[in-house]
C-alpha cells in the first residue's frame, strides 16, 4: 500500500481575502519586478529575523505608486494559527510578501516576489511549501493595505490596516530595527540619522520603476 502523501502547506479560505482575477501583470513585467526588488540595496534579504512585514510592505507602497495590481500573500506555522501541529524554517511564526497575479495558458498563476527566499518568483505554494519546515503552514492572501494583523485570535476581519504608526514601524524595518521590542527601541534613540535616509531613499525609490514599466 501506498505512502500518504503529506502535504506540508494549505490554503486557508477562512482568513484569505477574495481576489480579482482579472488584476493581472505579464509574466515579463513580474520577472522585471521580481529582479528590481531583488537588486535594491534599500531591502536587506539576507536579514532573515528582521521584518518581513516591512519590506512586503514597502514593495506593495511602490506597488501602488506604480499602478501595478497587486496583493499581500502570508503564511502562516500550525503552532501559531490554530495551535497545533505545524512549523516553519528559521522558527518563524509566518511570514509574508507581495503577491502579483498573471495569466499564463489561460489559467491564473499567483506568484510570490520574495527575494529573502527565492531568488525568482515563486508561485504561492510553492513560496509557502518552500518555507514550511514540518506540515502543517497556512497559507492565505489578503488585500495590500492590510499591514499587520491583531495581536489577539486572528480572524478574516481584524487586521490593521496601513496608517501613519505602521508606516514608521516600515521605514524603521527598512533600516534593520525592530522598533516594537526592547532592543528595537534603544536603537531608535542612536539610529534616528540612519532611519531618516532610509525614508529618505525609500522615497526616491517611488520614482524609479522596473524595465517595462511607467510610473504615471
Amino acid at each position: 500500500m501506498a505512502e500518504p502523501v503529506i502535504i506540508p502547506s494549505l490554503f486557508d479560505y477562512r482568513l484569505s481575502d477574495i481576489t480579482d482575477s482579472s488584476k493581472t501583470v505579464s509574466r515579463q513585467q513580474a520577472e522585471a519586478i521580481m529582479q528590481f526588488f531583488a537588486d535594491q540595496p534599500l531591502f536587506n534579504w539576507t536579514n532573515s529575523n528582521n521584518s518581513c512585514e516591512a519590506r512586503a510592505d514597502a514593495i506593495c507602497v511602490l506597488l501602488q505608486q506604480w499602478n501595478i495590481p497587486h496583493y499581500k500573500a502570508w503564511v502562516f506555522s500550525g503552532k501559531y494559527l490554530h495551535n497545533h501541529w505545524g512549523g516553519l524554517k528559521q522558527n518563524w511564526n509566518y511570514h509574508v510578501a507581495a503577491l502579483l497575479q498573471v495569466i499564463e495558458e489561460g489559467k491564473l498563476v499567483q506568484y510570490i516576489i520574495d527575494p529573502a527566499t527565492a531568488g525568482g518568483l515563486q508561485t504561492l505554494y510553492d513560496w509557502a511549501a518552500g518555507i514550511t519546515d514540518y506540515a502543517h503552514s497556512y497559507q492565505l492572501i489578503k488585500e495590500a493595505h492590510w499591514y499587520i494583523f491583531s495581536d489577539k485570535k486572528i480572524t478574516s476581519s481584524n487586521w490593521h490596516s496601513r496608517n501613519c504608526q505602521n508606516r514608521k514601524w516600515m521605514i524603521q524595518g527598512l533600516a534593520g530595527i525592530n522598533g516594537l521590542n526592547s532592543k528595537g527601541k534603544a536603537a531608535l534613540v542612536f539610529n534616528k540619522r540612519r532611519i531618516t535616509k532610509t525614508g529618505e531613499a525609500f522615497e526616491k525609490l517611488k520614482w524609479q520603476q522596473p524595465a517595462g514599466i511607467s510610473v504615471n
